[in-house]
């Protein structure tokens, strides 16, 4: 193997490692969410809720989406150098890299709007529960693409130690 070849190798498993760190870290962040703030919102009076949402809606962007993009960002490079090396572990990658886009693709399909409507309070009281609940559910589906990720991601470095 030359010195480029190996230079290569190693930049793809600490790419690797930091995309799987990444996704792992979202994953986790998205569970605790769904797990504890997630409940705690359905528990509230839709006004109260609606204060809440719109005094930290920046935060929780501001949190969350870093996570979700590297994990996405660095899986489809990762996946990228272990499909151009042939390693070990180039399909589960690629898989995680896919799971991990996945994260992202719910968002402006569904949360960028309802997310400001909640922000802005212009979502009918009334509507709060049932569209939480709504929420609750694709927020869950990306859990399991991210989870699903993080999961094929470590598969993957671990295939591909060799």
């Amino acid at each position: 193997m030359t010195r480029n070849e190996q230079l290569i190798d190693r930049v793809a498993t600490a790419v690797a490692l930091a995309a799987v760190v990444a996704v792992g870290l979202s994953a986790g962040a998205m569970l605790a969410e769904a797990a504890v703030l997630v409940p705690y919102w359905r528990s509230l009076e839709a006004a109260a809720f609606l204060a809440w949402y719109a005094a930290n809606a920046a935060r929780l962007f501001d949190f969350f989406a870093p996570l979700e993009i590297a994990g996405a960002g660095l899986g489809v490079v990762a996946a990228g150098l272990y499909g151009f090396r042939r390693r070990s572990g180039a399909v589960l990658l690629a898989l995680s890299a896919l799971l991990a886009v996945g994260v992202l693709v719910p968002f402006p399909l569904y949360f960028r709007d309802v997310n400001a409507s909640f922000e802005a309070a212009t979502i009918e009281h009334g509507q709060v529960a049932a569209e939480l609940a709504r929420w609750a559910w694709w927020h869950w589906l990306r859990t399991a693409l991210g989870t699903g990720a993080f999961v094929t991601g470590l598969l993957a470095v671990w295939a591909g130690r060799d």
